[in-house]
């Protein structure tokens, strides 16, 4: 088994292009279900059937959310269709097992004036201040992942127009808008931070860290924390909310859902009509708190 699971990740990354976060993901869900079809006796991926598959996942249910349950069936499902493709099984077992319904989340988002605290709090008298408010405005103005943040190159952002590009998921790349307000502290940052965090060593990365490495995500995490705390907002907030922030407030001053969604890099728009409910949400409670006979 363990064969043809090397077999299946080299296709991942070899033909499908994954992300390395995404190989991760798809590494530790298979490593899972490969313990346990070993301690069933189940090596042999011919003799797997469907009442395997789901025994496992039932198995699953007392540890995990339905949500985490439905990725890893996902990743089944992958794998047995190309242990089918390379006519390794005669069928696909999970071909018929149905993912758990899942409810819906609203996202977490800002308000405008949390928001507008948010950003003003770093401070700008030093290199790391100034790297924190181009931060915090670039993945506000852009709705960036903060695995997309960290990544971008020199080559990646063209303030004469306005624009940056960045990879998302899967390697897909996609053309962002800055704004006005972004591309003043982005600038900002380039001519007076940047180069007294990089010292003597060059990098072709946007954000560093003192010393000139590229910063990391749990670096932009933990400076989200701080910033957080020292602007007084008692929610919990993380990269992922400046996210959620960017489309609700587009959306909330008439944005269509189709730019939104090519904005934020979602493969498909009903990743992005989560954002409609918080919409929904909003009026009903504004008609609840102002309507007479509500």
């Amino acid at each position: 088994m363990e064969a043809y699971l090397e077999a299946f990740i080299d296709y991942l990354k070899v033909e499908k292009g994954l992300a390395a976060n995404s190989i991760y993901s798809y590494n530790g869900d298979l490593k899972k279900y490969a313990t346990y079809l070993k301690e069933n006796g189940l090596e042999n991926p011919k003799k797997i059937n469907r009442k395997d598959i789901t025994d496992f996942l039932f198995m699953l249910r007392k540890k995990v959310s339905p949500n985490s349950i439905a990725r890893t069936l996902s990743t089944i499902k992958s794998f047995h269709k190309f242990l089918l493709r390379e006519k390794i099984t005669p069928s696909d077992p999970a071909d018929l097992v149905d993912a758990p319904k899942l409810e819906k989340k609203i996202p977490n988002f800002l308000s405008f004036d949390e928001v507008t605290k948010i950003l003003k709090a770093p401070n700008l008298k030093k290199p790391q201040g100034i790297r924190e408010r181009a931060i915090l405005e670039l993945m506000y103005a852009t709705g960036l992942r903060v695995s997309e943040l960290v990544k971008l190159k020199r080559s990646d952002i063209n303030l004469d127009v306005g624009f940056i590009k960045c990879k998302g998921k899967g390697s897909k790349e996609r053309i962002v808008p800055l704004g006005k307000i972004a591309e003043n502290f982005l600038q900002k940052y380039l001519n007076e931070a940047r180069a007294k965090l990089a010292g003597k060593k060059e990098s072709v990365y946007i954000f560093l860290a003192q010393g000139g490495r590229p910063i990391s995500r749990q670096s932009v995490w933990k400076m989200i924390k701080k910033i957080v705390r020292k602007a007084g907002i008692k929610k919990k907030v993380s990269p992922h909310t400046l996210r959620h922030s960017f489309a609700t407030h587009l959306l909330e001053r008439g944005a269509d859902l189709r730019s939104v969604q090519e904005m934020l890099g979602h493969a498909s728009i009903t990743t992005t009509q989560i954002y409609t409910h918080v919409n929904q949400k909003r009026l009903k409670t504004i008609h609840s708190k102002y309507h007479p006979r509500a």
